[in-house]
């Protein structure tokens, strides 16, 4: 066998035999729409009928509910200085929210209001011990980067980060009960194989995940 044909060969297998290698590039970017500024319930209203639930209809999120989300989390809300719709500290924006639904891996993109490819596949059941993680069609898990939180120790980093996500959180909460779905945030799951499947690097952390569909009738 002629050696460039072996040296090829040889680079096919090595590429087929890293578990997702080729993964985020089966998946396309989703272009979210432009959130809409119009719709909504009158806040006192939101609080009132804010909540969890843990049964989730199988009913598929439209592309304009899952960019009203997004945006409600943490998207950019202040154009001309990029600041968000959830505070944090010292506007480090370390919390990355990346999406998980039956096609796959992505992770959202606040400067350019998108779905960023990560993994093309299905991870639903690894971002929550409980059962019904995976009959939610979205499962947000909440990802900070220390990298990001320049100038402090880590256990500065640690409460800032569980803070910041919080208020991501309690965003999709409030959008949640605004829009009639269901959500309910998640603290126990395997951290370490999630983190593994997600090709996390060692200075990110999962604090949290969310799940977010449309109540079982």
């Amino acid at each position: 066998m002629p050696r460039r044909i072996f040296f090829i060969i040889s680079i096919v297998l090595i590429l087929f035999s890293l578990p997702g290698a080729l993964s985020a590039q089966e998946l396309k970017a989703i272009q979210l729409v432009k959130p809409q500024m119009d719709s909504g319930r009158l806040l006192m209203h939101v609080l009132k009928d804010r909540k969890s639930s843990r049964e989730f209809s199988n009913r598929k999120l439209p592309i304009r509910v899952l960019s009203n989300l997004l945006w409600s989390a943490c998207g950019i809300n202040r154009p001309d200085s990029g600041k968000r719709t959830a505070p944090s500290a010292k506007n480090w924006q370390e919390v990355d929210v990346y999406v998980a639904t039956d096609k796959g891996l992505y992770l959202y993109d606040a400067q350019k209001h998108r779905l960023n490819p990560v993994l093309a596949q299905d991870i639903h059941a690894l971002t929550g011990s409980q059962s019904y993680v995976k009959d939610a069609p979205v499962n947000l898990i909440y990802v900070a980067d220390y990298g990001k939180m320049e100038n402090a120790v880590n256990n500065v980093k640690d409460l800032y980060s569980a803070v910041d996500t919080g208020f991501v959180s309690q965003n999709v909460y409030l959008y949640c009960a605004s829009e009639g779905l269901a959500t309910v945030s998640l603290g126990t799951m395997d951290r370490g194989t999630l983190g593994q499947t997600m090709k996390l690097r060692p200075e990110q952390r999962i604090i949290l995940a969310q799940s977010v569909g449309y109540p079982k009738r």
